[in-house]
This record gives C-alpha cells, structure tokens and sequence, in this order.
C-alpha cells in the first residue's frame, strides 16, 4: 500500500482557501443517540434478523452472538483510528491516512455502497408494520421514507439528535415487550440456541451447518455496524478525542443487548420451528398477546425504521461532504457537494444520498443485502489492516484512545473476516468486486495523475487540540 499520507500532511491543515466546517453542537449522550438510532435496534431486529431466522434457524442467536465479539474487536480498531484521526471521512480518512490514499479510495468506495444500500433496505421494512393500518407496497413505502428522512435531514443536527431520541425511547420499549413475551411464551429450553436446526419447505427440518453459520456473519456484522457512525460525527462531537470512543463502546454494548435478547426470546418462544425459520415476527406477538399489543409493536417499529432512515442520512451526507472537502471529484462537484445550508448541514449531500436512496427502493432486495454484507466485510478487513500502522511515526505520540492487545485484535480481525469473505455468494461478490474495480480504474485515470490537487484527505486543524 503505497503513496501513504505523511502525518504532518494529514493532520495539518489544507492551504488555500478555509474549507467549511461541520459546527460542534452534540456531546457522547447525543452522539450515542444518533449512533444507537443508526444501529436502529428495533428496525434491524424486525427486518433483517426474520432473514437470519431463515438461513440458521435456532443457530440466530448464537451467529449474531460471535458476529458481536467480532465487533467488539471492530469496535476497538474504529475507536482507536477514529480518535487518533476524527474526520466526518470516517473510515477513508483513517485507512488514507495509515494505509495509503488507494487503500483509502477504495474504502471510500465500499463505505457508500453501505451508506446508499442500508438505508433502502430497512426503509423498504416499513410496508409491513403499516400494514394493520394501510397496505401500501414495500417499494412505495421504503421510497417515502427516504425522502421523508431526507428533508429531515437538512435540518441542525441538535434538533434532530432530540427527534431521533424520542423515537429511539419507542424502540427500545417495543424490542422489551418482544423479550417479554417471548420469554413468557418458552416452547423450549435453552439447548435449543446450541442445536442448531431450520424448517424445509415440505415441513421437516434439518440440521445447520458451521459453513451456513460462517456465510451469515456477514450479516451479523451488518446488524450492529451502526456503531461506526460516532466516527461520522466526530467533527460535530464535542471533544472527540474522548467522547468518540466512549459513543462507539457505548453503542455496541447497548444495541447488542437491545437485538441479541428479544432474538434468544423469540428462539425459545416460537410455537415450532416453522413459525421461527418464516420470521414472522408480528405474527408471534399477536399470537403471544393480541391484535392491539401486535398494532403497537408494528406501529413502532415503523417509527424505528423512520428514526433510522433519518441518522443514516445524515451520517451518509456528511461521508459525501467529507469527500468534497478532500476533492475526490471534478471541482463543481465538490463545490456542490460541500455546501452548507442555513442549519449547518451539507444539504446538497444530503439530496443526492437521499434521492437515489428512494430509487434504490426498487431494487432486488436479497441483492442488496449481499452486496452490503460483502461490502461491510470487506471494509472492516482494510480498516483492520490500517490499524497494524497506528502506532508508527507521528501517529505514536498523537493524543488517542489506543486498543488493548494491538496488533493482536487487529491481525486476528483481518484472518476472521478474510475467511468470512470468502464464504460469501459468488454472485454478490462479482457485484462488489465489479464495483470496486470500476473505482479502481477511476483512481487511476483521474485521480492518480492529479494526486497533488485531488483527494487531500486532511483532518481540520482545531482537532488537534481538542
């Protein structure tokens, strides 16, 4: 990996004209509001786990249980990388920094094939929590409420921390009553989350096996990646050579435990293996209570994956600022794409992850579920590669927060998601790679040549000496 950023170079800041800053105005308790509210416990749990449900069956438990520990080990390397360079970049700005700005570039690109396909895919989960008041189709529905976050999105970032608050509260109260009545409703005991089987389609069942569990951690890692989002926000959180760790550990273990037990509850409460491997969710509330219990837990959710739409929005805009500000893109581009509007936001950033974040909607979903977990894989593989070099040079006497057991957490990271990578679907593979090398060819034809003008990953001067 070459053509590496100097540490002078990268955290000093650019010459010229003052790029805009993004405005401090949030501190760790609404930086973990915002970043729990992109982990979005409730709308993940409701939407993606049902397909968990149906790949490893009583093994959902257990696959999203290793996925956390994994990310437990991501969680170290982002809070180390994003305190010692806090950039609304996020992961391009550590990996340019550390590993090189080719290893960077393609960061970036993987990082917004995650913050484009995301939102759309929990977004399109609203159809089916609204359906005990108005049927509307799943496209329709995940198109409205992206551009409903969208216009949300442009306003401050303090009123929208409240606003995703209140609805993250909602959340949290409807994932406890699942773990309630789960629990309350036991068909069988705890063994069950070790015996791994799932339902077939002519009623028997069969036995999941450790490839199928090693394949669906991609997805587990997609369940909590939200946490990555205090990195995004570390120019607008106060003191983020503190608070971005503390919002990154902080959120993990709150979403972990918020997903992770209404999931054992569901295993154990489910009336057969059917019910489970169907992922009928609301189904088995309504059965386990009644129909106005099921109405409520429905309606909040859709709040939830509203809540979502809305903090991934804003976190994907000012992943797009961030690349103007570092010139990725011809100039009237990043002209456009790091303006700021009369609340502080990037609002022609937010548009264009918006918009096509509602086109989006009509994609294949299982597609976009592939790409983005390969996507997340492989991200969390170059930003764990960028953490073998935090500690050389400058970087060692830069003030961070630094990771216990460096450089084992990082190398053991790389070997674990490289072998997860692996395991993935040919197809969603081709889709990422094609993609990447795309990217790659950019790079090089436009990029490359102009690497004195062109992709200046820096990091704003005052975070140096916050």
């Amino acid at each position: 990996m070459t053509d590496t950023l100097s540490a002078p170079h990268a955290l000093a800041p650019q010459t010229g004209p003052a790029p805009q800053k993004l405005k401090r105005s949030i501190g760790v308790v609404g930086g973990t509001l915002l970043t729990l509210s992109c982990v979005t416990p409730a709308s993940t749990l409701f939407v993606v786990v049902p397909d968990l449900f149906g790949s490893v069956g009583t093994f959902t438990a257990l696959t999203i249980a290793i996925g956390s520990l994994l990310c437990v080990g991501v969680a170290f390397v982002y809070s180390e990388l994003g305190t010692l360079i806090p950039s609304a970049g996020g992961e391009y700005a550590m990996v340019s920094t550390l590993a090189g700005r080719l290893a960077g570039w393609l960061v970036f690109v993987l990082s917004l094939l995650v913050v484009m396909i995301v939102p759309p895919v929990i977004a399109m989960g609203t159809a089916d929590y609204l359906a005990p008041l108005v049927h509307i189709p799943a496209p329709l529905a995940g198109a409205g409420v992206m551009l409903l976050a969208t216009l949300a999105g442009l306003l401050d970032l303090r009123a929208n921390a409240w606003i995703t608050g209140i609805f993250l509260v909602l959340e949290v109260i409807a994932a406890g009553i699942v773990a309630i009545l789960g629990f309350a409703h036991t068909q069988r005991g705890a063994g069950a989350l070790l015996h791994g089987e799932v339902a077939t389609g002519d009623g028997t069942s069969s036995l999941v096996t450790g490839a199928l569990v090693v394949s669906g951690l991609a997805i587990a890692l997609f369940i909590t990646q939200g946490f990555s989002t205090a990195v995004y926000l570390s120019e607008e959180l106060e003191n983020p050579r503190r608070s971005v760790a503390r919002t990154v550990l902080a959120t993990l273990a709150i979403s972990t435990a918020v997903i992770l037990v209404p999931v054992v509850a569901i295993t154990l409460g489910a009336d057969d293996l059917g019910a489970l491997t169907g992922g009928d969710i609301s189904g088995m509330i309504t059965a386990w209570s009644n129909s106005a219990v099921g109405t409520f837990i429905s309606l909040c959710v859709a709040l939830a994956i509203i809540n979502a739409g809305i903090v991934m929005v804003i976190q994907n805009s000012r992943v797009l600022f961030a690349s103007a500000r570092d010139k990725a893109w011809p100039r009237p581009v990043n002209d456009a794409l790091s303006r700021l509007g009369r609340f502080g936001s990037p609002w022609v950033a937010t548009l264009v992850v918006g918009v096509p974040g509602a086109a989006l909607c009509f994609v294949n979903l299982d597609t976009l579920y592939g790409v983005t977990g390969v996507s997340v894989t492989g991200m969390y593989l170059l930003v764990s590669v960028a953490a073998l070099f935090s500690r050389r040079g400058a970087h060692r006497e830069v003030a961070a927060w630094r990771m216990p057991l460096w450089p084992a957490v990082p190398a053991l990271l790389i070997l674990v998601l490289a072998y997860v990578l692996s395991m993935q679907e040919t197809e969603y593979l081709l889709w990422t790679g094609g993609i990447t090398a795309v990217a790659t060819l950019y790079w090089a034809l436009y990029l490359r040549p102009r690497r004195e003008t062109r992709w200046l990953v820096s990091v704003p001067e005052d975070e140096q000496h916050v």
